[in-house]
C-alpha cells in the first residue's frame, strides 16, 4: 500500500512536475533586492553621519548659501559699494518667500 501512494505522489507531481521554471529566478532576484536595499540605507546612514560630523547638515547640492551671506561678502571684498549693496540686500528681503 505504501509503494502504491508512493508510486501515485510520484506520478502526479503537481505543478512542479515541470521543473521550477521562472520561479527558479525568483530568488536570486530576491537576494539581490534584499542587498541593494541593505547597501542603499546603509549609505544613505553613512553619508548623513559624515554630514552630521561635517557640521553641515545635507548634500553639498542642497544646502546651498545664503544669498545675504553671498551679498555681505561681495561687500565685505570691495566688489560692490554700500549702495549697490543696500539696493540689493533690499530687492533679496523684499523677494523673500516667507515675508
Amino acid at each position: 500500500m505504501l509503494t502504491t501512494i508512493t508510486a501515485l505522489a510520484a506520478a502526479h507531481a503537481g505543478p512542479w512536475a515541470a521543473g521550477f521554471g521562472w520561479v527558479f529566478l525568483l530568488i536570486p532576484l530576491f537576494w539581490i533586492l534584499v542587498f541593494v536595499l541593505l547597501f542603499s540605507l546603509l549609505g544613505r546612514r553613512w553619508r548623513r553621519a559624515a554630514w552630521a560630523a561635517d557640521g553641515t547638515y545635507g548634500p553639498p547640492w542642497a544646502r546651498g548659501r545664503n544669498a545675504e551671506q553671498t551679498l555681505a561678502e561681495r561687500f565685505a571684498q570691495g566688489d560692490i559699494d554700500e549702495q549697490e549693496y543696500r539696493a540689493r540686500l533690499e530687492v533679496l528681503r523684499a523677494n523673500r518667500p516667507n515675508g
